[in-house]
């Protein structure tokens, strides 16, 4: 579902009427939520306004004197409409996503200043959704919380501050919501939609084995697939011994990324959840020097996961530009966004139906490349009094001569490393970089095929 959340501040004006009917034609939106709409009411005339028809529903929440308002709008051909509920600083819709058939319940949020108040929130929240057994849940909106102390920026650190993070994440995990990204951003303040999908799980198939450069940070990698390549068998065919190699040692990185490396944001999350916590003592007691030692070793291991958190957002943006840019750009982060929404396969048109089951798209996706991959047995092709060139003696002993390890060398070196992995997911970079340990049987393979 396209869900448009936006703290809009006020609807009176045109120019903010204007907007919002852009976003919703330029967004293909379904459902939008708006905060702070500072109205009582709403006339039909002003729902219908954005959508352009009237087959428009809404649910409208006044607030306190226009402070706090909230009005969730859907299209009926989008979304069917079942109930709803509100209360102090949410309205919650229940109904089904049409195109998907899918029961779901779209949370619309905004919430006080008080730490009291959003407590209270939280909880009715949760109450909400362990009263109900609808299968899909989103809430959006303004939640007025962080996740962490760095996502407030050019404020005074407030003490309820710790216990506001501390509470706002344990709603989330209690109900088993997860962040979700945002194509259409609201304004400052908001969170991305936080999502529940239930007991649904969606089977894409394994996932692709890719090399990350970031591996190489890792204290003890390369060691490790030093040791990891020498004692893998050796086979006969040079081609078959590298290929046979190569495979063992992805099944050997795959759980060595599992358990060693993690995940990098992870990472990142827990080293500044620890910082958080010291930061906090130290604001009640000063701290001890077996604190403060910790203190500068979560500081310099925060550095190293920041260098692998860019190295990585670089290897997936794939961006020529980042060589002489930074992460810290608008342009670089639309640059990988628009990536990701380009490659994405939501679903395939099947006899003229939409569909977004995975087994279907599979399927799918298997036929399309058959068709286009299966060979006919006439080709098509005649050589028939075709008049060839020939080589020379001397060209021909040139071009049959085997190839020696340094030529094989500067032809690796001259392959952009950051360039898309091969089928077998090991990057130029990866080969480079691993050069001392892989190329005896690199040459050995180029030499059985010459």
């Amino acid at each position: 579902m396209i869900i448009v959340n936006l703290n809009i501040r006020g609807v009176g004006g045109s120019s903010k009427a204007r907007y919002l009917r852009q976003v919703i034609a330029s967004e293909g939106a379904e459902f939008v939520c708006l905060q702070e709409t500072k109205a009582k009411e709403f006339l039909e005339a002003r729902c219908y306004s954005p959508w352009g028809d009237n087959k428009v529903g809404w649910v409208h929440y006044e607030g306190v004197n226009g402070s706090g308002s909230l009005l969730s709008m859907w299209h009926e051909e989008a979304f069917s409409y079942a109930n709803h509920v509100m209360g102090k600083g949410f309205i919650a819709v229940f109904g089904n996503h049409v195109k998907t058939n899918t029961s779901c319940v779209v949370i619309n949020v905004y919430a006080a200043c008080s730490l009291s108040e959003k407590k209270t929130l939280w909880e009715d929240l949760s109450n909400l959704k362990a009263d109900s057994q609808e299968l899909v849940w989103c809430m959006c909106g303004d939640f007025n919380a962080i996740r962490s102390r760095n996502e407030r920026k050019g404020i005074r650190e407030r003490a309820s501050q710790s216990g506001e993070i501390t509470g706002f994440n344990s709603f989330i995990d209690t109900n088993s919501l997860f962040e979700f990204p945002l194509v259409v951003c609201a304004e400052n303040g908001s969170l991305g939609p936080l999502c529940n999908s239930g007991n649904v799980e969606k089977n894409w198939g394994p996932k692709p084995f890719r090399s990350i450069d970031a591996w190489f940070m890792g204290k003890g990698f390369s060691e490790m697939v030093k040791n990891n390549w020498s004692s893998y068998p050796v086979q006969r065919n040079a081609f078959i011994n590298i290929k046979e190699k190569l495979k063992s040692l992805k099944g050997d990185l795959k759980v060595w990324n599992r358990d060693e490396f993690g995940n990098i944001q992870t990472n990142k999350m827990r080293i500044l959840q620890e910082l958080e916590a010291l930061d906090f003592h130290d604001c009640i007691n000063d701290l001890g020097e077996d604190d403060r030692l910790k203190r500068y070793e979560l500081v310099g291991r925060l550095k190293e996961t920041e260098k692998k958190l860019d190295s990585l957002i670089c290897q997936k943006a794939r961006a020529k530009w980042f060589k002489y840019g930074d992460t810290c750009t608008k342009f670089f982060h639309s640059s990988l966004r628009w990536r990701r929404l380009r490659n994405e396969v939501k679903g395939v048109e099947v006899g003229g139906i939409w569909c977004e089951e995975p087994c279907t798209v599979r399927q799918e996706a298997k036929k399309l490349f058959e068709n286009r991959f299966t060979a006919t047995k006439d080709f098509g092709v005649r050589l028939d009094m075709v008049d060839f060139k020939s080589l020379s003696r001397e060209d021909n002993i040139s071009l049959t001569a085997a190839f020696s390890e340094r030529e094989i060398r500067d032809v690796v070196w001259l392959c952009d490393g950051s360039k898309s992995p091969r089928p077998d997911g090991f990057n130029m970079n990866f080969i480079k970089k691993s050069w001392g340990v892989l190329k005896e049987d690199i040459v050995a393979a180029v030499a059985f095929f010459s």
